[in-house]
């Protein structure tokens, strides 16, 4: 017997699950890490934190664990940047966090100098602070980080391959490449211009390899031991768009998360970018095979938002309390909350919007609060999916959800309203992780294909439209009306240290 372990590192806490050949997590351990808030808008995390997290999870599945470990695949959040010395792998600076804005004057100069052009052709993305590339030229110009021989750049995913082999490889593959703003779509390569541009050495940047493939064998120095193939690698979102089987175009899903992602699939043609979307890499599998590329819409803040009614207003104690909470009223009593504490992602793209509640009356309580809270996840999704339907000219059938909050029936129902199609969970809630697994596994033949993954999909519960449509687009317009008073709160010279 033998399994593939998949290392989930995330925003808040990574895991380690072992997965089995028939697709199911019988294994898993978790530890949460720090979070950095050294500024108001700034984010970052201990990247030697993040590998003893790691190893612990490791270690605590591995001493319960009879089976032999076929493959490792890592999955990651994405556009958070690692700097760290070749020479003795000691990091030169803290990780700066997808969710980091500091950089968001930097991205208006390059715009102001006329660069969006060639960031939109060559990468697919916006310029916004969401993104890698700025902050890799923050760490350069003002984070105290000397560009050097030794100085390796990369995102987090790198930085674990680097542990794993002791320092032997330092790689990276298209998905997380395709999030930093200097890696072209087109040629899947690293851009001399975006390089240069961002003045960012491309020496210090990982060599890409395949999404699927084998990128090195692990160290002795891991809880696993010495000899295991690392063989499949990819960013949180484009593992679970691969874990949910999503391998015809037009095939979407959503994972609700700490923000919230869409991705469709578009095919093995790079597509002209799109407004108010992303173009990403799904994945390549080998070295032969073309690149799946997806239409993107990034939501920053939707779990976090149900984190934040608990840490930082304390009105659950527990994030499982928001759903039965929000189902004990039948509405929010016109309270919108707008959790825009990192800026507005797509289709807005307004780094300088600030979280916003309106409506409130003497009358709201803890109840409607949680009630908007969880209506923001589905508002914001409908944003991104009606945008990608009309931009795309792929009308959506059905959205694939997964992701923690995706275990609320009621969010799923008010998705499936807000959408007016069907919304279906699957069975297996784990599909970020089971998707890098999947990655891993398909490299070493412990799975024989993709059609391996469509076969195992299963779903769970699948939900329907139910509410009358003009309630349903009276309740989104006045959504739109609140993300309006949240847009351009904090001044440009706010933003950025």
């Amino acid at each position: 017997m033998s399994v593939v372990i998949s290392l989930d590192a995330g925003t808040t806490g990574v895991r380690a699950l072992a997965i089995n050949e028939a697709g199911d997590v019988v294994r898993l351990a978790y530890q949460e890490f720090t979070q950095h808030f050294p500024q108001p808008g700034w984010v970052e995390h201990d990247l030697e934190e993040i590998w003893v997290a790691i190893q612990n999870v490791i270690a605590e599945l591995a001493k319960d664990l009879d089976e032999t470990v076929a493959a490792i695949g890592i999955t990651n959040q994405r556009e958070t940047v690692a700097a760290w010395d070749r020479s003795t792998g000691e990091p030169r600076h803290r990780a700066i966090v997808w969710q980091d804005r500091r950089t968001a004057e930097t991205c208006d100069r390059l715009a102001e100098a006329g660069h969006l052009n060639v960031v939109r052709t060559k990468t697919g993305l916006v310029l916004d602070p969401y993104f890698s590339g700025t902050k890799f030229a923050w760490l350069l110009n003002q984070g105290g980080v000397s560009n050097d021989a030794n100085l390796a750049l990369g995102t987090i995913d790198s930085w674990l391959i680097w542990k794993l082999t002791a320092g032997a490889v330092h790689y990276t593959e298209p998905s997380n490449a395709s999030r930093t703003m200097l890696f072209d779509i087109n040629t899947l390569s690293w851009s001399d211009e975006l390089c240069d541009m961002l003045g960012v050495p491309k020496s210090a940047l990982p060599k890409v390899r395949p999404t699927s493939g084998r990128f090195a064998l692990t160290a002795d120095t891991t809880a696993l031991g010495a000899g295991i193939p690392i063989s499949g690698a990819a960013g949180d979102q484009q593992a679970a768009l691969f874990g949910q089987a999503c391998f015809e175009p037009g095939m979407t899903k959503n994972t609700y998360g700490t923000g919230s992602f869409v991705l469709m699939n578009v095919g093995q043609s790079c597509p002209a970018p799109v407004e108010g979307l992303l173009t990403t890499v799904g994945w390549t599998l080998g070295e032969s095979e073309p690149a799946t590329y997806a239409f993107e819409g990034a939501i920053f803040v939707t779990g976090a938002a149900i984190q934040w009614l608990r840490d930082g207003l304390g009105i659950i104690q527990e994030a499982a309390e928001v759903g039965p909470l929000a189902e004990s009223v039948e509405d929010s009593g016109d309270v919108f909350f707008v959790p825009a504490f990192a800026g507005l992602g797509s289709p807005s793209w307004d780094p300088y919007a600030r979280g916003t509640i309106v409506g409130l009356t003497r009358g709201t309580g803890r109840a409607e609060l949680a009630r908007a809270t969880v209506e923001s996840i589905v508002y914001q999704s409908r944003d991104v999916i009606d945008t990608m339907a009309r931009s795309s000219g792929q009308p959506l059938t059905e959205l694939r959800v997964d992701g923690g909050a995706a275990v609320m029936d009621l969010m799923l129902q008010l998705q499936s309203d807000q959408l007016q199609v069907p919304v279906t969970r699957p069975v297996n809630q784990e599909l970020t992780a089971v998707g890098a697994a999947y990655l891993a596994g398909i490299a070493e033949g412990y799975w024989d294909s993709p059609a391996t993954v469509s076969q195992q999909w299963a779903v769970d519960r699948t939900f329907t439209p139910d509410s009358d449509i003009d309630a349903v687009d009276s309740k989104y317009a006045r959504w739109q009306q609140a993300v309006d008073r949240s847009r351009h709160w904090v001044q440009p010279s706010d933003s950025e240290g």
